[in-house]
């Protein structure tokens, strides 16, 4: 007799198991790192819509809501794709570590010759998207985050005790971590080649690697920052001129200093309690694009100190409970891939505030959960669904 449908999917299910065990995971996930992330998100999304109205009527055809719907879309894919990826057994991303080591390169390879037209004031050409299907684009650094995150967290675990050797320790992880910059300096998103180094970096330091050698490189770094800064004409000319004018603060409208300057009069109209939910000024064209990268401003303006504050207090409580989830976890793969995906977190929300407060030079970086960004938000999430699914306790649990 011919099998039912029933046992047709009861008997996939079984060969599914014998191919794959432990693919699933039980256990209940860390609650208090879900809670912040959902409760980041919906401030993201509330400060974006307030922000981004004004600029989408006048841009986008007269639609108030068209950043808000787009991106609310995005946050709906993000978080099933959260919940799918939580009950999924980390395990398995060393299965998949070259291939999609392979495929990334690949795609930052492609967007060099083959993106939107995104070009800067000074006649520089931003290669950094992707063009897809019904108007969107994929922005494949967002994606390299994460790649180089499992790769070096794969190489780590590999060569743990290896790592206080300088060829192991030292090189071998810059030669990665170098070849990610170097293609991504190339589509002229300097703001992301600072992200990816400061994540790798991150992970040798918690990986091992010897700490003098990292000492020397980090004088390195700061020799190189104290030479870019002193002539800013070395580097490419989108991004000499913004350091050239983040040291000149004089005024001019239309310069270089526009966003930041209406940015810190967004932050200084906010005071204490903020101008309320919804009336910045500076979101009328002032701060041009607020919902991206200096859509922290306006969450200044309209929530005031105190607002910005709670804010901040949120994303380092995700931050140091991530690191209290790899703190517990028996598996140096599974902890440094949590490391990795709460520091680029941290760090990301970090070099935004101080661009934000002119503290840095405007490098284009954008608040995670906050800033408009399809690919970036769903991609975070996804970053979010392994953290919890490593927080499972049977998680743990060997591959066979």
């Amino acid at each position: 007799m011919p099998k039912s449908n029933d046992e047709k999917i009861i008997s996939k299910s079984r060969k599914f198991k014998t191919m794959f065990p432990n693919f699933f995971v039980t256990g209940s996930i860390d609650i208090p790192f879900l809670a912040l992330t959902i409760a980041l998100l919906t401030f993201g999304l509330i400060m974006l819509f307030s922000a981004s109205y004004p600029y989408a009527y006048y841009n986008r055809d007269h639609n108030s809501y068209y950043f808000f719907i787009r991106q609310f879309m995005f946050a709906i894919v993000g978080i099933i794709a959260m919940f799918a990826m939580s009950k999924i057994n980390y395990k398995y991303l060393k299965v998949v570590v070259r291939p999609l080591l392979i495929f990334t390169v690949l795609l930052l390879i492609l967007v060099l010759f083959f993106h939107t037209s995104l070009g800067g004031a000074d006649g520089s050409d931003f290669k950094r998207f992707i063009p897809l299907p019904g108007g969107l684009t994929f922005q494949p650094s967002d994606l390299a985050k994460f790649t180089l995150i499992i790769s070096l967290a794969y190489y780590i675990n590999k060569n743990y005790k290896r790592m206080k050797k300088l060829k192991e320790g030292i090189i071998y992880p810059l030669i990665l971590i170098g070849g990610f910059c170097a293609l991504i300096f190339l589509e002229h998103h300097m703001s992301c080649v600072i992200l990816m180094f400061l994540i790798g970096a991150t992970l040798m330091f918690a990986g091992g690697s010897d700490w003098r050698l990292f000492a020397f490189g980090a004088a390195l770094v700061v020799l190189a920052i104290i030479v870019v800064i002193s002539f800013p004409d070395m580097l490419e000319s989108y991004a000499g001129e913004r350091i050239k004018a983040w040291l000149d603060k004089s005024y001019s409208p239309g310069d270089k200093r526009w966003q930041t300057n209406n940015s810190l009069y967004a932050i200084g109209s906010g005071g204490i309690l903020g101008v309320g939910l919804g009336n910045s000024k500076q979101k009328y064209l002032y701060v041009s694009e607020p919902q991206n990268d200096f859509i922290f401003s306006i969450v200044c303006e309209e929530l005031g100190f105190l607002g910005a504050a709670i804010i901040i207090i949120l994303f380092a409580a995700l931050v140091i409970r991530g690191f209290y989830i790899a703190s517990k976890c028996h598996d140096k793969f599974a902890a440094l891939i949590v490391i990795g995906i709460v520091s680029q977190i941290g760090i990301q929300v970090g070099l935004n505030i101080l661009v934000v407060t002119d503290t840095l030079p405007n490098t284009g970086i954008a608040l995670p959960f906050f800033s408009y960004g399809g690919t970036s938000l769903m991609m975070l999430l996804f970053e979010i669904g392994v953290v919890l699914a490593i927080s499972r306790k049977s998680s743990q649990e060997k591959v066979q």
